[in-house]
């Protein structure tokens, strides 16, 4: 089925990418609906691991300046730790009850600091840590972890630059990570692999157009926009297994 939409299926991620890279926090929170329609939800995790490391080399490569060393040890630990133990449980969790938990803890957060738009999260190694054992968890379970880590580093109100490049530095960190586990459960199959380099050309060109579009955001444009994408992922998270 999907040799015959492999065109949609492709623009379709090439959308998620975009929106992933100027949201800051990866594709995977749009990607992973979208490869739902196309296969099973273990192969949507393989392949999601497999397309978010070709992104998140990408994401380096252009956002190479920016990067918060400091964050990168609180919360990027953290995450890569915690995923592994989210993608283990991934074979003995129901994925629905998870997104439904993650769908509402979203929209009440992006929600949250779209009304109170002078609330901040303290920085804190505490919420730092807090930030990436959650993400790290989500990303592990459900393929997605991204946006929990837009969260907080949005609250911690970074510069544009060094939110993108220290979450796809994370980003990268974890995936590695998650993509061990997946092949040791048996997620990435064979017949799948023919999309990793299709998916790597589709990165390039998406992170490219991203950070074009970024050069015409302000600072709290950007960060409202961010609150905004996770804010309409929390809804789609819900909608997706109830409507």
């Amino acid at each position: 089925m999907l040799t015959r939409y492999l065109p949609v299926f492709l623009l379709l991620a090439l959308l998620a990418e975009i929106l992933g890279t100027v949201g800051g926090f990866g594709s995977s929170v749009f990607f992973v609906p979208i490869a739902n329609f196309y296969f099973d939800f273990q192969s949507v995790l393989g392949i999601t691991a497999l397309f978010h490391l070709s992104s998140n080399v990408t994401k380096i490569a252009f956002f190479r300046k920016g990067l918060d060393k400091r964050l990168l040890f609180y919360l990027g630990i953290p995450a890569v730790i915690f995923v592994t133990i989210g993608a283990f449980a991934s074979k003995y969790v129901d994925p629905t009850f998870l997104g439904l938990i993650l769908g509402i803890f979203l929209i009440l957060l992006s929600l949250t600091f779209l009304i109170f738009k002078k609330l901040t999260i303290k920085d804190s190694p505490k919420n730092a840590i807090t930030g990436g054992i959650l993400s790290g968890l989500s990303a592990g379970l459900l393929g997605t972890g991204g946006a929990i880590r837009g969260i907080t580093m949005a609250a911690f109100k970074m510069d544009k630059a060094t939110f993108i490049a220290t979450s796809a530095v994370i980003d990268l960190g974890v995936d590695f990570s998650r993509t061990v586990i997946y092949f040791y459960n048996g997620y990435i199959h064979t017949h799948d692999l023919y999309l990793a380099p299709l998916l790597l050309v589709v990165a390039v060109i998406d992170t490219w157009i991203g950070k074009k579009i970024l050069n015409h955001f302000s600072q709290e444009q950007f960060r409202t926009f961010v609150l905004v994408l996770i804010l309409l992922v929390g809804i789609a998270s819900i909608a997706s297994d109830y409507i």
